[in-house]
């Protein structure tokens, strides 16, 4: 069974057409990238399957739910237990320190403090920030700030990671090192991602590729 099938997808805001009839399916425990340029529609896309934005028309099915039937009960369930995301900006608590802002997602299903502690502990070091723990954002590099996010979004164990251009803001050997980690965690942690980037280069890291342009898929 596919984890993620996305079936005749439409999304419109007002003419524009950001997405046309957009198909596709992705198979448990696999790197996808989605590629294209700004503007192609990428993020709209990400946005639907993760159940932030509804499709004027289709359905995005995931682990055997059709997504675009839920209330928004429904969907927060589904954000807090089922999909994670990464974004390009980070999005940590600058006042938190990396340990607890991995551990955010742990407290929010009131996960036991023992079992929750040894979790985060694992994901900093499956993330190499072993020795970082105690250290707030703001101390920390982008590379590193970076691989605190991927850690968080992995805490509560998801089965599908969205990553909205997660090497956006780092430098190429960086980024590199971030989407190569992702490669890693895909195959050792057993998570689907779905990845957007415009960088070429890092297609040569995922096991599929999806090409948008203009809001349709062309590939």
């Amino acid at each position: 069974m596919t984890l993620l099938t996305v079936t005749g997808v439409h999304r419109h805001f007002g003419t524009v057409h950001a997405l046309n009839n957009i198909t596709f399916s992705i198979e448990p425990g696999t790197l996808v990238a989605l590629v294209g340029r700004s503007g192609s529609g990428k993020t709209t896309l990400l946005n639907i399957v993760g159940g932030l934005d509804r499709p004027d028309q289709g359905t995005v099915t995931i682990d055997g739910t059709d997504i675009t039937t839920l209330d928004e009960n429904g969907l927060s369930t589904l954000r807090r237990d089922t999909v994670s995301y990464i974004f390009q900006t980070f999005g940590l608590i600058p006042v938190l320190t990396a340990a607890e802002n991995i551990s955010v997602p742990l407290r929010l299903t009131r996960t036991n403090p023992h079992d929750r502690d040894k979790r985060v502990d694992l994901l900093l070091d499956l993330v190499g920030l072993g020795d970082h723990a105690r250290q707030r954002p703001g101390e920390l590099s982008g590379g590193q700030q970076q691989r605190v996010a991927i850690a968080r979004a992995l805490a509560a164990s998801p089965r599908l990671l969205i990553a909205d251009e997660p090497t956006g803001q780092l430098d190429a050997e960086t980024g590199l090192a971030v989407m190569a980690l992702l490669k890693g965690i895909v195959q050792t942690e057993g998570v689907t991602a779905l990845v957007a980037t415009h960088d070429p280069v890092l297609m040569a890291l995922a096991d599929h590729t999806l090409h948008i342009t203009d809001g349709h898929l062309t590939s």
